[in-house]
């Protein structure tokens, strides 16, 4: 190592150590032993461009192990992003570009929210297939456009948590070749050494997902790590995994103890510190002007690297214009035009379909023209109704002899648009948060509404950073039947109405769910999820009844009062949209004016202005009654103090649909006397 390895390494430990001291709170332990690596990774390797953050061809880096964020906002400063000493002094302050986890979009060069331990391992697994997926659609002999790698910090938690075993699970069997972890394996926690609960040979683990393993046994020696990396960029055929052993603190007289994860030094420990790894104890902040100059040639070197392939994008386009222009509206987020020129519209059916089987039929119309769609199921194809027919199955490509039975595209390639999950809902969550943070993808996962809690973690990290996501849950209530309570969501649609940033789109019918879709494609800056119902419900006569394009604005008036001011207002989502209508004809045939309203949406309706509002639910009119397959909280907002609910307030049972509805109260019968009870209070 070099005297100026020495230095630049250096400079981003204490830029670390300072911010945390500083702010007095954050973690300083993880830059110090980490250092390194991040070093050998950034200067040596990483193909970026400092000045613009979001060039495609970028290799992609997440800090998976994000506590240790001071690593990463050292390295974005000391490399030229826009972000400043002044920020880096700002360290988890009020308004700073540097918080206490990385969050995309709030500093320039963070890929990802990172922080919940595994979210970000299982983020760049997704990234990872998204440039497999776009390499193999896109690139040709002596054109290779998209071409890019994608490199993680990993800890001890990481590859504790469950949904990292997932995601490395899946990435194995994928052979996701560019896909590239350092292992920061310091061997200790926030509360005390790795040995107290975590015994295992992850190396061997790792080799047995099918990924390559490879070791550096002292984390500050720069050429084997730099060898390291050489070796695993070689492999195409396998991710690889770079066992670094390294340690926590490193300097400090805390190294190697759990003290010094998440606690800054403190006044006395930083002098020692620095002292014992020859750095001068003030200024603090300080950056040696030839370690700001290492670091600087990124910004040559990134600027170069882009403007050549600005150059071989043009050269692409002129060769393959057809190839080029979707691209590049994939690149740019674009929807192409007349997209959904062929969502159907459903003739009025009694009997109808259940939202799933539309939805799949939907899909399935649009997909051919909307080449960023992609994603699957978590084993589910079957009953979400959620495989793109014809468009392949994302595996890789077959070696001569091998057979793709049973695949939904009838072959296997990355070009693939069906991507197969397997039993893995977490990880599903987590790589298409990745996939819609690598760009060019609407991406869809596809599930039970009741699994939905095992993906929580990465909706809300979705909702957090405003990712276009589409989640698609069916099997949205206790009328799923004879599964029993295990499989039956209650409480879900309200959990997941809790999260800001999250539109949650309940459609009463097959052409709302064709708006539902419509709008789920067309959102920008937030997840979107879509509650569909296993069994059928009737397709309204959008003749008699308010046109579905109602669902855009979350709520609509589906039936009014015959030349009546109403009486009373029904308003239901889902499944319960027909029952409501029926009941509101009983209730017109005693005389009973009534107003019928499809609310698919909250957050769609809260988005409304107040006169909009006042006309669906008419302030003077404090008479109304909701009926929902789920827990009644949070309805109280659309019901006011004179309202009521017909909702499911426990858990569901094991039994026929029609006799589950009958006893939890959900018939025409009921919800007539619970109106007439409402009206005369």
């Amino acid at each position: 190592m070099t005297a100026l390895d020495t230095t630049c390494i250096n400079t981003v430990r204490f830029l670390a150590v300072d911010a945390v001291q500083k702010a007095n709170s954050g973690h300083p332990g993880m830059p110090l032993g980490a250092a390194p690596m991040a070093y050998v990774l950034w200067t040596r390797l990483l193909r970026h461009n400092p000045r613009n953050p979001g060039w495609f061809d970028r290799d992609r880096f997440v800090l998976s192990a994000g506590h240790g964020s001071m690593l990463l906002y050292s390295l974005l400063h000391l490399t030229g992003y826009d972000l400043s000493l002044d920020d880096i002094g700002n360290f988890r302050q009020w308004g700073s570009k540097t918080p206490g986890h990385p969050e995309r979009g709030h500093t320039p060069g963070v890929e990802t929210t990172t922080g919940p331990l595994g979210q970000g391992f299982a983020n760049a697994v997704g990234m990872a297939i998204g440039e497999a997926q776009m390499a193999a659609c896109y690139n040709r002999p002596g054109f290779e456009i998209i071409d890019h790698a994608t490199y993680a910090i990993v800890s001890d938690g990481d590859l504790m948590e469950g949904v990292a075993s997932e995601a490395a699970s899946l990435a194995g069997h994928l052979k996701l070749g560019k896909l590239i972890f350092l292992y920061d394996d310091n061997r200790v926690t926030l509360s005390a050494g790795t040995d107290i609960a975590f015994s295992e040979a992850p190396a061997k683990r790792f080799e047995a997902y099918g990924w390559q393993t490879l070791s550096v046994a002292d984390g500050n020696d720069v050429a084997a790590i730099s060898a390291a990396l050489d070796d695993a960029r070689a492999d195409t055929s396998r991710p690889s995994l770079i066992l670094v052993r390294s340690h926590i603190g490193f300097g400090s007289p805390e190294q190697d103890s759990y003290k010094a994860h998440g606690s800054p030094l403190g006044v006395e420990d930083v002098r020692r510190t620095k002292e014992k790894l020859g750095w001068p104890v003030d200024p603090p902040f300080l950056v040696p002007e030839p370690a700001l100059a290492h670091f600087r040639e990124a910004l040559d070197r990134g600027a170069k690297a882009e403007a050549e392939w600005n150059g071989r994008l043009d050269a692409y386009a002129k060769a393959f214009p057809e190839l080029a222009e979707e691209l590049q509206g994939r690149l740019r987020g674009e929807l192409p035009a007349g997209w959904d020129a062929d969502i159907p519209v459903f003739p009025a059916d009694a009997k109808g379909m259940a939202t799933r089987v539309a939805s799949g039929k939907i899909m399935n119309a649009f997909a051919p023209k909307l080449p960023a769609l992609g994603g699957g199921s978590a084993d589910l194809d079957p009953s979400t109704h959620t495989a793109l027919k014809g468009l392949g199955d994302f595996n890789p490509p077959l070696a001569s002899g091998e057979d793709s039975e049973g695949s939904v595209g009838g072959g296997w390639s990355y070009a693939g648009r069906n991507l197969h999950f397997g039993v893995r809902e977490h990880a599903m969550g987590a790589i298409v948060n990745g996939l819609a943070a690598h760009g060019g993808f609407i991406p869809y996962g596809a599930t039970f509404l009741i699994f939905s809690d095992y993906m929580r973690p990465a909706i809300r990290l979705a909702a957090l950073m405003g990712l276009h996501v589409v989640h698609v849950f069916t099997h949205d209530s206790i009328a799923l039947g004879e599964d029993g309570p295990t499989h039956q969501p209650v409480e879900q649609l309200a959990s997941l109405r809790a999260i800001p940033n999250l539109t949650v789109i309940r459609p009463a019918d097959a052409n709302e769910t064709a708006v539902a879709w419509k709008v789920a494609v067309e959102t920008r800056g937030r997840p979107v999820l879509l509650a569909l119902t296993r069994q059928d419900v009737p397709t309204l006569d959008r003749s008699r009844y308010a046109s579905a394009d109602g669902l855009r604005r979350g709520a609509y008036v589906l039936s009014d009062a015959r030349d009546h001011k109403p009486a009373l207002v029904l308003i239901a989502s889902g499944s319960e949209v027909g029952l409501i209508l029926a009941a509101a004809e009983h209730l017109q045939g005693e005389g009973i004016a009534v107003r019928c309203v499809s609310m698919p949406s909250w957050e769609l309706f809260d988005a409304q202005p107040q006169v909009y509002h006042d006309q669906v639910l008419p302030p003077d009119v404090p008479a109304r009654l909701a009926v929902e397959l789920g827990v009644s909280q949070g309805w109280c907002r659309y019901l006011g103090a004179d309202g009521d609910m017909i909702g499911v307030e426990r858990f569901g049972a094991s039994a026929p649909a029609d006799a589950l509805l009958h006893e939890y109260g959900f018939t025409v019968d009921h919800v007539v006397a619970r109106a007439k009870a409402l009206l005369s209070r």
